[in-house]
């Protein structure tokens, strides 16, 4: 992997892992969060913003699509978090939050999200604390 690739794999790893710990140990508030900040405007706005900036730094950075699974992966977080910054600044207030609480149910299937961040997050951690980077 490359110096680039081994950093994010760390970097996203360990934020997933964190965000899942948080999520299992605060479920109740987490879901009253998440709920609160889709019906707030504002709020989701600075929230596109922030994620629009993230991902277009991940995919200007790391738009790779081969070399490896975590490679892979790094590259994919990017372009998901760069169409859910838009997303989060195109949307009404209202589309955001039934796509987010009813269509995907958030709340009913919180624990399947909580694992995939912690399976995903365990994955990246490992694979990018363990490889040796190449220039």
């Amino acid at each position: 992997m490359s110096p680039r690739t081994v950093f994010l794999s760390r970097w996203i790893g360990l934020y997933c892992i964190s965000v899942a710990i948080s999520m299992a140990v605060r479920k109740q508030s987490f879901v009253e969060t998440i709920t609160a900040l889709l019906h707030n405007a504002a709020l989701m706005f600075l929230v596109g913003i922030l994620t629009l900036v993230a991902g277009l730094a991940m995919v200007l950075a790391h738009n790779v699509w081969s070399g490896g699974i975590s490679t892979v992966m790094v590259t994919m977080v990017g372009w998901i978090a760069l169409m859910k910054g838009l997303l989060f600044l195109f949307l009404p207030e209202e589309v955001e939050a039934d796509l987010f609480l009813r269509k995907l149910h958030y709340a009913q299937y919180f624990d399947v999200f909580m694992a995939i961040s912690l399976v995903m997050g365990i994955y990246l951690t490992y694979d990018g604390f363990v490889s040796r980077s190449h220039s």
